[in-house]
């Protein structure tokens, strides 16, 4: 499978052809450099492993200096292996948008979804709550209810939708189509949400 590291930009919303104005984000989409190559006589597998977006030296461990040192490039935030990346690449080599993607291709994006933090039921899994005010429930409006049984099985079941922490989870969108690539600038345009907030690091993949 092919793909490239990104980070989001944004939405917005563009027209088509019957004149609907059609939700969209934009993604910057490389360039990513090849940090290691691997083949099947030395690693068991054929992949291509590949960094985006730069980091600081002083950020970066020596290990990882060594390992960028390698290729010939500087040190990269995000690095990522894609394995059977059928794109006759070495050590060193830049991956554009053009390389892999045009107009019409159906995408995987991964993100990881915003992080919403510690949320009640109603938030986190959409519970009604108490639904009025009847029989002095004045303060029970958005509770999650009874959450476990009575002297048989006395527990929680583990799974129980209750309160906790909400986001921050990966998340894979499929089928996203390329509405538009805009070559000089590195962005991507497709159709539809994908996950995350803006400028977060984003994984998009076409097999």
């Amino acid at each position: 499978m092919k793909g490239l590291l990104g980070r989001k930009v944004g939405m917005t919303s563009i027209y088509n052809a019957a004149g609907q104005s059609v939700g969209c984000t934009v993604i910057e989409l490389g360039p990513c450099v090849v940090t290691q190559v691997k083949s099947t006589d030395t690693d068991g597998y054929n992949s291509l492993q590949i960094g985006f977006a730069e980091a600081k030296e002083k950020n970066t461990t020596q290990p990882l200096k060594g390992h960028f040192k390698k290729a010939n490039t500087t040190p990269k935030r995000r690095v990522q292996e894609f394995r059977d990346f059928n794109i006759d690449k070495q050590l060193g080599d830049t991956i554009t948008v053009v390389d892999i993607f045009a107009e019409g291709d159906a995408v995987t994006v991964v993100g990881v979804s915003k992080g919403k933090g510690f949320q009640g039921g109603v938030k986190r899994y959409g519970f009604a709550g108490v639904g009025d005010q009847t029989h002095g429930q004045h303060n029970r409006l958005r509770s999650p209810g009874s959450v476990g049984a009575s002297s048989y099985p006395s527990k929680v079941f583990k799974g129980q939708r209750m309160a906790g922490r909400t986001g921050g989870d990966q998340v894979t969108v499929t089928k996203l189509k390329v509405v538009k690539i805009f070559a000089e600038q590195n962005l991507i345009v497709v159709k539809g949400a994908i996950p995350g907030h803006k400028n977060s690091f984003v994984t998009v993949k076409k097999k």
